[in-house]
């Protein structure tokens, strides 16, 4: 089994076979405590001895949110795709979700979903969302990694730079945070250090300061910008045959909405707006926004509804990808994951999904026994497995107005593509064949290149037009 301290590149980009393997004590610093961080970690521990867990945050000991993850008050979904990813890195753990009260929520069957002007026939479901709350997902999968005694958390403490030089990374500088640790600068060695810091991240100084070069950043924003206020739902509506709304923002509609079952029988509501569009964090006004949909269901439901929480709002939603693949001056011994890698649109509901399929590619790239691990290999593989997340979301949000970024622009011999894709978006909600392959996709359980498969696209461009209805089924088709 290959071991973690062999994962080295060369100074010039990044080829470099494996480096010695004299030393006893292999070491592996995953920078963050976020759902990528930790699953990253309990991936490294089958190839070192010890690994640490470096987290700016006092990590609260229960399901609550934190301030490191601003976003962990708002609604998230665990996609298909990434939940089996999960499973196949913690057997058991999606047994614990439900054990814990997260919602299985099935597409088409169980939303009243609107795009493009029309509401999705709710046929039998084809693929399922877990619906439950971020903190309680990320307490049970640190609960179940720190568990292995090969894992240390050091929290409370912020990483600073790196040690090391351009040729390759020893280990990382840090410093209790608080003004007690401000002086107080310490280094701590190690033979691979993975940053999982989130979007956020501090790497492009860090590897500055030994005289790397950063990554190329690709970057798409749409401006768009969220709210977020807990429910309890109303009686009129308990048990009834629609238990989610979700709207999704799209040509000649800036706003946007999904409203989902969480534990305990609540829901979380999430209003979204483009750039000028913003939602309000009033409380009367959350529920005004609500009006301007292109549809009144979720408005009428938010007035009978009965309010938990005053509103939260979060507007950092540009998708980046931080290209660590491409040619350039970067040391070994140092990786890159999750956000600090590729974040996305929080709104196609993708990261913590592409935090556990990067784990899982990750794992599969210490452990193939044909390959050397070079960073830049392993490298590639965990960001090929945000690749089709990035198309996605990158794909749908060039189309909408305002975009700005170095990624917003459409090349020539990407627009046959992004029309077809646009036809399959029109025909997804009304076309059961259609809508089931755009789902696969969407839920990272099948690859894009099932939209072009023969029966998907005599659908997509000789199917018949559909009807506009103007109302949301009200009960599940069963063809």
């Amino acid at each position: 089994m290959v071991n973690v301290a062999d994962v080295e590149t060369d100074p010039a980009g990044g080829n470099g076979r494996a480096g010695s393997t004299d030393r006893r004590t292999r070491h592996a610093v995953v920078v963050g405590g976020s759902i990528a961080a930790l699953l990253t970690a309990r991936t490294l521990s089958a190839h070192a001895d010890r690994v640490t867990v470096v987290e700016r945050d006092r990590l609260p000991e229960g399901p609550e949110p934190r301030a490191g993850v601003p976003q962990s008050r708002h609604t998230h979904v665990l996609l298909e795709g990434g939940r089996r990813a999960l499973e196949e890195l913690l057997p058991g753990i999606v047994a614990e979700l439900r054990e814990h009260g997260a919602p299985r929520v099935g597409m088409p069957r169980d939303l009243a979903q609107w795009q493009n002007g029309r509401f999705y026939r709710r046929t039998p479901s084809t693929v399922h969302l877990l619906t439950g709350t971020r903190p309680v997902l990320e307490w049970l999968i640190r609960r179940r990694v720190l568990a292995d005694s090969r894992i240390t958390l050091l929290e409370g403490t912020e990483v600073v730079g790196l040690m090391g030089d351009a040729a390759r990374v020893r280990g990382v500088r840090l410093r209790e945070r608080g003004a007690r640790g401000r002086l107080d600068v310490r280094s701590m060695t190690a033979d691979l250090v993975v940053d999982a810091s989130g979007r956020a991240t501090h790497a492009p100084d860090w590897l500055a300061g030994i005289g790397a070069e950063p990554a190329h950043e690709e970057t798409l924003d749409t401006g768009l910008a969220y709210a977020t206020r807990l429910y309890r739902a109303p009686e009129s509506i308990e048990g009834t045959d629609c238990p989610g709304y979700y709207f999704i923002p799209g040509r000649g509609e800036p706003h946007g909405a999904v409203a989902l079952p969480i534990e305990d029988g609540r829901y979380l509501v999430t209003l979204s707006g483009l750039r000028g569009s913003e939602p309000p964090s009033d409380e009367a006004a959350f529920t005004e926004f609500a009006a301007l949909l292109p549809h009144p269901a979720l408005h009428d439901w938010l007035l009978k509804a009965q309010p938990e929480s005053a509103a939260h709002t979060f507007r950092a939603t540009a998708n980046v990808r931080r290209r660590y693949d491409l040619p350039g001056r970067r040391p070994a011994g140092f990786l890159a994951v999750g956000d600090a890698l590729c974040a996305f649109n929080p709104v196609y509901g993708q990261g913590m999904a592409v935090a556990a399929l990067g784990a899982l590619a990750l794992r599969d790239a210490l452990a193939d026994p044909r390959r050397t691990p070079t960073t830049r290999r392993v490298q590639r593989a965990v960001l090929g497995a945000a690749r089709q997340a990035w198309d996605i979301a990158a794909g749908a949000d060039r189309e909408l107005p305002g975009a700005t970024g170095n990624a917003a622009r459409t090349r020539a011999m990407d627009r046959p593509g992004a029309w077809y894709v646009a036809r399959v978006v029109d025909r997804a909600p009304g076309d059961p064949v259609v809508g089931a392959a755009f789902r696969a996709a969407c839920a990272l359980t099948a690859p894009v290149s099932g939209l072009f498969a023969p029966r998907v696209a005599r659908a997509v461009l000789f199917g018949p037009p559909l009807p506009a209805p103007a109302d949301p089924p009200r009960r599940p088709e069963t063809v």
